[in-house]
């Protein structure tokens, strides 16, 4: 894997909570990223697969939530999602046409796991999400296939790359290259250090409005190209990771502050973008198999949130940056192609 350049490589350091050791979701112990690239002439798509914990999840659910930002989107298990407040499936992100494969093939890999499921027990609610990646992306042969999902599945790892990989591979940001990108901070509070780290899939914004850590850079290059790009429709998915203790209410809480990292970075939510966070805790496990006992756990203080709203806005500005200054040039669809932030201002010798 070689070393691509992040947000902090140029100098430009977001927010003013330190970040974990990798600055990514994978940060929070216990927590697993796979994902699989598809990389063929018009066919430039792929799957991410984000794990809670690498135990059972059905039998050991996390506490989850969603937010819907702006809902022109496409998600799959939202709904008992916040019901339940509980996540039992690796969480899956992909394109837009790929979504109903990508549960799918959750449902196998959850069936293969727990015999009882259909038989002496429910079933199983699958997580997915997705971006529209049409320009690069051959998105009408529907390339996913079972096959990637449970290969990002069985593939993930605490390490893992960011630019136009995996769900990333042929989105847009920004009338930029995007992809996929990451990050996390420390929460120090009286009783514990904790973690928070988002993972985006950015596939929004126009060029104009892009903004580096308050700087309009996006009006410079707009002004230095003289082109005229497409009005906005994409997309984000956020996924976020923590290791605070926390209801689902409070983590539901904690999910919509980032879209404060978005509007950081110039995002205005616009009417054809879906934007969509999904979230969990990794704090404590609810047991899939009744228990004769009640059920105990810790949660934060409502005065102890504002650090974890800080932390989720830093961590998603951070994520959306480092998904457009990792990514890296491809040729897609009917040579479509989309240059990167890190060439253009090499080229234009622009410092941050």
């Amino acid at each position: 894997m070689s070393y691509k350049k992040r947000t902090r490589d140029y100098g430009v350091i977001i927010g003013e909570l330190p970040t974990g050791k990798q600055n990514l979701i994978t940060d929070v112990d216990g927590v697993t990223v796979g994902q699989v690239t598809l990389d063929d002439g018009e066919i430039q798509t792929g799957v991410s697969a984000i794990l809670p914990h690498q135990g059972n999840l059905f039998q050991e659910k996390v506490m989850g939530a969603s937010h819907i930002i702006n809902g022109f989107g496409k998600t799959i298990g939202t709904v008992q999602l916040d019901e339940l407040g509980t996540i039992e499936a690796p969480i899956v992100l992909t394109n837009t046409l790929s979504v109903g494969t990508a549960a799918s093939a959750v449902i196998d890999y959850t069936l293969q796991n727990n015999e009882e499921v259909g038989r002496t027990t429910g079933t199983v609610n699958p997580v997915a999400g997705e971006c529209n990646d049409m320009v690069l992306n051959d998105i009408r042969k529907q390339s996913i296939t079972k096959r990637h999902v449970l290969s990002a599945i069985k593939n993930a790892s605490s390490h893992f790359e960011e630019g136009s990989v995996g769900a990333g591979r042929g989105m847009l940001c920004y009338s930029l290259k995007g992809g996929v990108g990451s990050s996390s901070r420390l929460i120090e509070l009286p009783h514990g250090t904790y973690t928070l780290g988002v993972y985006a899939v950015s596939n929004f914004g126009t060029l104009k409005d892009l903004t580096i850590n308050g700087r309009a850079v996006g009006r410079t290059l707009t002004s230095i190209l003289k082109e005229k790009r497409e009005s906005e429709k994409g997309s984000i998915m956020l996924i976020a990771a923590t290791d605070l203790p926390l209801t689902e209410r409070q983590l539901k809480r904690i999910l919509k502050r980032s879209v404060v990292g978005l509007t950081r970075t110039g995002s205005i939510i616009s009417n054809g973008s879906g934007d969509i966070v999904i979230g969990f805790s990794t704090a404590v496990r609810i047991p899939h198999e009744h228990p004769d006992s009640l059920l105990h756990f810790s949660c934060l203080h409502e005065e102890d949130m504002d650090l974890a709203f800080r932390a989720i806005g830093e961590a998603s500005e951070e994520a959306v940056l480092n998904s457009l200054f990792t990514a890296t040039h491809i040729i897609g669809r009917n040579q479509h192609d989309r240059p990167t932030l890190s060439a253009l201002l090499e080229k234009y010798e622009i410092n941050l």
